[in-house]
């Protein structure tokens, strides 16, 4: 085999295919593999035969064998009246193969044997998500280019001595023979015998969707995208160029390469995103039932976290038992894959949720979201994610204020202001540079949740110590003043308001996608009144805060940001179990999202630490102030 074929060969899985035989009977999986295979020999028998000579007789062998394989996938699959007509149509390929038929010929035939076995085993080859290849372009650059280079080419900076060399993206006449399909399929299952890693473990099915129209538009002219036809996205990802040349003509096919790699746009509505919920669902059952417990659980937590998460807000409006009934169905399928229970139990699970995924699209509606309850969660959102950030900066700043320590005013400042950069900066990566998947997205929200518990309810007892006047002139001369204190202050800040900053921009992008341009007025009208009756509560605050003699207003302060304390704990463990770090324990308990109580063994018991470190701090505070007063 030429270096040029094996370079080329990066979108095929022969090893894997082999290994494939040991696969349960049962296994879905082995109708992706077969389609795999199918896909590889579609794309790489052209180029090994030339009129009816074999121009590449390792090729050609190679392709032999992998027919070998396939009949041996095919006979795996489970029992159903199509897989003895898709055996014969492996038997017709493999004849029409020693027979050294026409490339473009067999090519066909395979093409229509993998649209047969997609059937036939419900192989699912369009995305739910409409792909963003602007999404992708971060993807490629982190995981593809030190490879396959910048543009495609296959000269990256790792590429020297590979064996077989990095692919050539750019290769038109190579990807001409492939769907978008066979490409996401490859980036899942990576290419056995070279340096082509299976990403499957890595990235999402969106995030490899995304990826995948970027490697199409390598090979793509991206003004043939503006033609009278438009290609509906099931016919971008099942289709190949080629397949389009032969119906349609040059033009047609240019145009097929120009929107496969920019799909146009589908508002990514309610109704799209539960139904992805609903289809990754599926397919963690079905890995279940394969044994692959940790990539159901996997599944099972990218179903929630890139789908039904998104819509939460929105629901919570309209219905807010719906959106918490839905919740706790989908933690206890998720848990249930977790605990190994048997696979009757985890369907029944499986179908609750699926039924209360069913009835959240019904209240949400799949056109997107109406005026009225776009501008009520624009304003619902801010209005609840800002309460507690404010809630801490007003107490800070109210009694620095009032004690006329203004350079720790400004320490105060420097800190939320670092934030809102922070938060911008962050909303900026996510966007353009890097794909932050859901669960790194609530990874980050819970760590940040669980340290502003720590440094709200370290404020909170330091206030109560400082509670007397004398004791407050003491640390103004001994801390404050040096500036280990005004340090102190800004981190807190900033934390608070990051950490709610983060949520806002999460929950705000997902509305503003939902609610499409009709509603984007809406969602401002209300993220803008929310930040007026934000701004009047701080004033509220601070206005009310100056008039309380300094004991009395230190106390108050220091239960508020304690009782903040226990909240933040509280959120902080909900978004670690979101993020399926670890698992949830339902109990008979109240609930109460606004105070992060939350019916859940783990929840409450990290509120609980947090209350009986109150309960030690204070203790040992009370203990220390008896100690002056004797002393004195």
């Amino acid at each position: 085999m030429t270096a040029r074929s094996r370079c080329l060969a990066w979108l095929m899985v022969p090893v894997l295919a082999l290994c494939s035989l040991a696969v349960s009977a049962n296994s879905p999986e082995g109708a992706s593999q077969a389609l795999h295979l199918i896909d590889y020999i579609g794309a790489d028998y052209p180029p090994t035969v030339e009129d009816g000579k074999v121009i590449d007789e390792t090729e050609y062998h190679e392709q032999l064998e992998f027919l070998t394989v396939l009949k041996g996938l095919i006979a795996d699959l489970p029992e159903r009246p199509e897989r003895a007509e898709l055996a014969q149509g492996v038997e017709a390929l493999q004849s029409a193969i020693e027979q050294r038929e026409d490339g473009a010929k067999v090519a066909r035939e395979a093409r229509q044997l993998g649209a047969k076995l997609a059937v036939a085993y419900e192989v699912s080859q369009a995305p739910v998500i409409t792909p963003d290849p602007a999404r992708g372009e971060p993807l490629y650059a982190l995981h593809c280019s030190v490879c396959h280079g910048a543009t495609g080419a296959g000269d990256g900076p790792a590429s020297m001595g590979m064996t077989p060399p990095p692919a050539n993206l750019r290769d038109a006449a190579r990807l001409d023979r492939l769907s978008l399909y066979a490409i996401f399929n490859t980036l899942a299952l990576g290419v056995e015998g070279t340096d082509m890693p299976a990403f499957a473990d890595q990235l999402d099915d969106r995030q490899r969707w995304d990826l995948a129209t970027y490697v199409a538009g390598l090979s793509a002219d991206p003004a043939a995208a503006k033609a009278d036809k438009t290609y509906d996205l099931a016919e971008l990802a099942r289709q190949t160029p080629g397949e389009v040349l032969a119906a349609e003509g040059p033009q047609a096919a240019a145009t097929f390469r120009a929107q496969r790699a920019q799909p146009p746009q589908v508002k990514r509505g309610p109704a799209q995103l539960l139904d992805y919920t609903s289809q990754t669902l599926d397919k963690s059952l079905a890995a279940y039932r394969e044994g692959d417990r940790e990539q159901a659980y996997d599944l099972s937590v990218a179903a929630y976290l890139e789908g039904f998460e998104l819509v939460e807000s929105s629901l919570d409006n309209v219905d807010s038992s719906v959106r918490k009934t839905t919740e706790k169905a989908l933690m206890a399928y998720r848990q249930s894959l977790q605990d190994g229970l048997p696979i009757e139990q985890v369907e029944q699970r499986l179908d609750a949720a699926k039924a209360l995924l069913k009835e959240s699209a019904g209240l949400l509606g799949s056109d997107g979201l109406s005026w009225s309850l776009s501008y009520i969660s624009g304003l619902l959102i801010l209005l609840r994610e800002g309460l507690e950030a404010i809630l801490v900066l007003a107490a800070i700043l109210a009694f620095l204020r009032n004690t006329g320590q203004q350079s720790a005013v400004r320490s105060v400042n420097i800190g939320w202001g670092l934030a809102l950069v922070a938060g911008l900066a962050t909303w900026a990566l996510a966007a353009y540079v890097i794909d932050v998947s859901g669960a790194q997205r609530e990874l980050l929200e819970g760590c940040t949740a669980l340290f502003a518990s720590v440094m709200v309810l370290w404020l909170g007892v330091w206030m109560h110590d400082r509670r007397h006047a004398d004791a407050w002139q003491d640390y103004i001369k001994s801390s404050l003043v040096s500036g280990g204190g005004r340090f102190g202050f800004a981190v807190l800040a900033f934390f608070s308001v990051y950490r709610e900053l983060f949520e806002v921009i999460l929950f705000y992008e997902t509305l503003w996608l939902q609610a499409g341009p009709a509603g984007h007025d809406a969602v401002l009208a209300g993220g803008a009144t929310a930040l007026v009756l934000l701004i009047g509560l701080a004033w509220i605050i601070l206005r009310g805060s100056a008039k309380l003699p300094l004991g009395v207003f230190f106390g108050i302060n220091a239960a508020l940001l304690c009782a903040l304390s226990v909240v933040f704990a509280g959120h902080g463990v909900k978004a670690l179990q979101e993020a399926g770090i670890f698992g949830t324990r339902p109990v008979p308990f109240f609930e109460f999202d606004w105070l992060g109580i939350h019916a859940d063994a783990y929840s409450l018991s990290a509120q609980a630490i947090a209350i009986l470190a109150i309960i030690v701090l204070y203790s040992r505070s009370r203990l220390a102030e008896k100690r002056r007063e004797q002393a004195s």
